[in-house]
């Protein structure tokens, strides 16, 4: 959650690497994903395209195999170049249920998709490796710099992508239930501030908007849960994000050690954040704060330090700005714009020449938890969220500046913003027919998978996240399938 890197919520919460990279460079005080789940948003980030542009729909569906990204024009110009842990923006990756429950977001019935999220203390008082994959894949990389890096007469470019502070798998809930365990240990937990921590305010299920109903269900957040549980929950999340910034540590002492740090770019950011129960919701998914506002900071040499950049920026500008670090021209015709005339602070006639960067970011979302598909927009202080057509879902409004925690939709009460904001949308991209081409690619993708299966589809079917709510009436949501289809 992006929010925890500048005040207040960094209160909750000790994250030393971070506070250096703030110290010693700059943070983005408004930096939203473009699609607020992995595959789809880091699709955006390697490409410098707007989702609608990748048709990187969902979590199965991302970018084709042999895009050229960043990166591989980077190495094309002589960049050493290096990649450990999570990259997840080609097609294919993530389970069949992520992505069936992707395809049948349409069909009429409600199903939880995932286990009721809860906490799990593991460990001991000095158990500091706890999640073990990305502690390996940073270890890598410490040791790339170390022992590679150092001696390269070329520029290099290392890319390090963590899991956590992503929730654990929860085998409690059966083999295909998804991640809704927050993990910690006691080692972690200290370094969070349990006064600091706020309980969100939950509106009545009635009161829900009906797409945000549709995601606390099939997120299982609709039941009962005591204010006990939302802390933990909240300070389970902040210890796992205390353990990423460890690993960021690592890294930056690393280049300290072998004398690289003075000249080498540091970018952090991340893919989506996490609601942790705001909105009567975990997870992402979503256009809350809590799912699309996302960290970025950056330091380097040439750059300006103790810096806050409070313009929107987004991460399809991580491709235009890796390319503008190594001199290198654009090409094509980027969604995104270049960070480092914000991070030099140039006039703005020294900007690209493709113009000034614009005052909205765009992030929108067509995958599973969600019925519709969805797009946000976000100025200096408005946030417009629409959903498939425009006309048969209501859509939001929120002012940030009044109303940071998001709690009072006032679409209703500003006519004038919300016409002026969907035009300006529509500018972007035409969302009804983007909507539109979504729903038919979901139908067509579920037909032929279920014909892949043959007799087989019901039992395959069953045995997916939602198996605890489908066993219950199998044929009622088999007949709402056939009804759709």
């Amino acid at each position: 959650d992006g929010r925890l890197t500048f005040f207040p919520g960094n209160q909750t919460v000790d994250l030393p690497s971070i506070n250096f990279m703030k110290r010693h460079g700059t943070v983005f005080l408004n930096a939203y994903t473009n699609s607020p789940i992995c595959c789809p948003s880091r699709a955006a980030m390697w490409s410098g395209l707007f989702t609608h542009l990748t048709e990187s729909w969902n979590n199965f569906k991302g970018l084709d195999p042999d895009y050229v990204t960043w990166m591989d024009l980077m190495e094309k110009h002589g960049y050493r170049a290096q990649k450990f842990g999570k990259l997840d923006f080609t097609s294919g990756h993530h389970s069949v249920s992520n992505r069936v429950e992707a395809w049948t977001r349409d069909v009429n019935f409600l199903l939880r998709q995932e286990g009721r999220p809860m906490v799990k203390l593991t460990g001991h008082r000095k158990q500091f490796r706890v999640m073990e994959t990305d502690w390996r894949n940073t270890d890598k990389a410490v040791k790339w710099i170390k022992e590679e890096a150092v001696n390269f007469t070329q520029p290099f470019i290392l890319y390090l992508g963590l899991n956590l502070p992503h929730p654990y798998p929860s085998p409690y809930a059966g083999e295909n239930f998804g991640s809704s365990t927050f993990l910690t240990s006691p080692y972690w937990l200290e370094k969070v501030n349990y006064e600091a921590i706020k309980i969100p305010k939950w509106s009545s299920l009635s009161e829900m908007h009906p797409v945000d109903y549709y995601s606390s269900y099939t997120k299982n957040c609709t039941g009962e849960f005591t204010k006990e549980e939302v802390k933990n929950i909240r300070a389970f999340y902040y210890a796992m994000c205390a353990e990423t910034d460890a690993m960021l540590g690592e890294v930056i002492s690393a280049l300290q050690d072998t004398g690289l740090l003075g000249k080498t770019i540091i970018i952090f950011t991340a893919d989506h954040g996490e609601l942790a129960m705001e909105h009567r919701q975990f997870y992402k998914m979503s256009m809350y704060e809590g799912s699309s506002h996302v960290p970025l900071l950056v330091m380097g040499p040439g750059l300006r330090e103790q810096q806050q950049i409070p313009n929107v920026v987004s991460l399809v500008d991580i491709y235009p700005t890796m390319l503008d670090i190594a001199r290198i021209a654009v090409s094509q015709n980027l969604s995104g714009y270049s960070l480092m005339p914000l991070l030099r602070e140039k006039t703005e006639s020294e900007v690209s020449p493709r113009g000034p960067r614009p005052s909205w970011v765009l992030s929108e979302f067509h995958g599973c938890n969600v019925n519709s598909s969805v797009y946000m927009l976000r100025t200096s202080k408005w946030k417009y969220i629409t959903y498939s057509d425009g006309s048969s879902v209501p859509p939001q409004l929120f002012d940030l500046t009044a109303d940071p925690d998001e709690l009072t939709n006032v679409a209703i009460k500003f006519p004038v913003t919300v016409y002026s904001l969907d035009k300006l949308l529509r500018s972007i991209v035409n969302y009804p027919k983007v909507s539109s081409s979504v729903k038919e690619y979901n139908k067509q993708q579920f037909i032929s998978w279920k014909q892949s299966l043959g007799h087989n589809y019901s039992s395959v079917i069953a045995n997916l996240r939602w198996h605890q709510d489908w066993l219950k009436d199998q044929k009622k949501y088999e007949n709402a399938i056939d009804k759709w289809l």
